[in-house]
């Protein structure tokens, strides 16, 4: 583990330069958030609208540079599986075009291949969740849209997605909101759009009582506990507690939809606060009924992927296997949890 975070150092910040740490609420609910640096569409990226009332949109990324990969042959095994992405921040930072989660997004379409939907979706407090739930859901019926859409088809889409094979991914809170909107999509039986499954890289849930990796994580230099609880402050719905279903799904009732979910690849590191919480997701998504691939045995810390080239290429690899089946990562029939080689 000490390794892992040197190997970071130079990139990853100290608890004291956190930055959720330098949000600043003020008085009147609203906050201050922090410079983040964000980047254009490139040759092999393009943004598209979603929803003008609500300024969400989507950045499309493809293997290989757009122009190029418009003019390759459009057989069916050239179409590329779909992946729908919800970048984290708590709810509260960042975005699709956020420099942090842009180029991680390039490089996992050129890695797995796919082609990635990256949701640019509104935070938390100025829009307090289910907004987020509502903007994914938004971009899994805009996908669901495209094959019989009355205006033409997003063209990136039309010739090069599979919408036999796509697949929801979130990293931390864009995990949760994986969940969430799958839930929601669940209920609504589609034969255009197949969800095959859901990557959910080291999601984001809480709850009323400190698990263990929480309570140890005041001095966690990626997301102490001070930060822990004020994204949850900000982002749930007025007086909603940590219980909430949006915060623990443990503690709800069991939604009907629940065994309805595609099979679940569902990844952690030893070193993430969210640890505790993560493997009792885990579990408890076995519990009823759902396939599990779980890979939650690993060495590093919250949002690891984002810093460390190496994780993140070692995350790409468990993606492609869930996605093309390989048989490390192939589940088994009926509910149960099977272990990654990477475990």
């Amino acid at each position: 583990m000490d390794d892992v975070r040197d190997s970071a150092a130079a990139l990853t910040p100290s608890k004291s330069s956190n930055i959720f740490l330098q949000i600043v609420e003020h008085l009147d609910g609203t906050i201050s958030r922090p410079f983040v640096p964000t980047t254009s569409a490139s040759a092999s990226s393009k943004d598209v609208p979603l929803n003008p009332a609500h300024n969400t949109w989507l950045r499309l990324y493809l293997p290989h540079e757009g122009d190029a990969a418009e003019e390759e042959e459009k057989e069916e095994e050239k179409l590329l599986p779909i992946i729908l992405y919800f970048h984290g921040g708590g709810f509260v930072l960042f975005g699709a075009d956020s420099a942090i989660y842009d180029s991680p997004c390039a490089a996992m379409a050129a890695s797995v291949p796919a082609l990635v939907v990256s949701l640019h979706y509104r935070l938390a407090p100025e829009h307090r969740l289910p907004a987020a739930y509502d903007d994914a859901l938004d971009a899994l019926l805009w996908l669901r849209s495209q094959p019989t859409a009355a205006a033409a088809p997003e063209p990136w889409i039309a010739r090069r997605g599979d919408f036999s094979r796509c697949f929801v991914m979130g990293s931390s809170s864009g995990a949760n909101m994986a969940y969430h909107a799958a839930l929601r999509f669940a209920a609504d039986d589609s034969e255009t759009l197949t969800l095959r499954g859901l990557v959910l890289n080291q999601p984001y849930f809480g709850g009323a009582e400190r698990t263990a990796s929480e309570a140890a994580s005041e001095d966690d230099f990626m997301l102490p506990l001070r930060a822990n609880d004020m994204l949850w402050r900000l982002s749930l719905p007025p007086g909603a507690d940590r219980d909430h279903e949006f915060c623990n799904p443990l503690a709800a009732p069991r939604p009907p939809a629940l065994r309805k979910l595609p099979r679940c690849f569902v990844k952690g590191c030893k070193g993430d606060p969210l640890i505790d919480r993560q493997r009792e997701f885990a579990q408890f998504l076995e519990g009823e009924g759902v396939e599990v691939v779980a890979n939650l045995d690993d060495e590093g810390f919250h949002a690891i992927e984002l810093f460390v080239p190496a994780k993140a290429e070692a995350l790409f690899a468990e993606i492609r296997e869930f996605i093309y089946g390989d048989a490390a990562l192939a589940t088994v029939g009926g509910g149960g949890v099977v272990e990654s080689e990477a475990s």
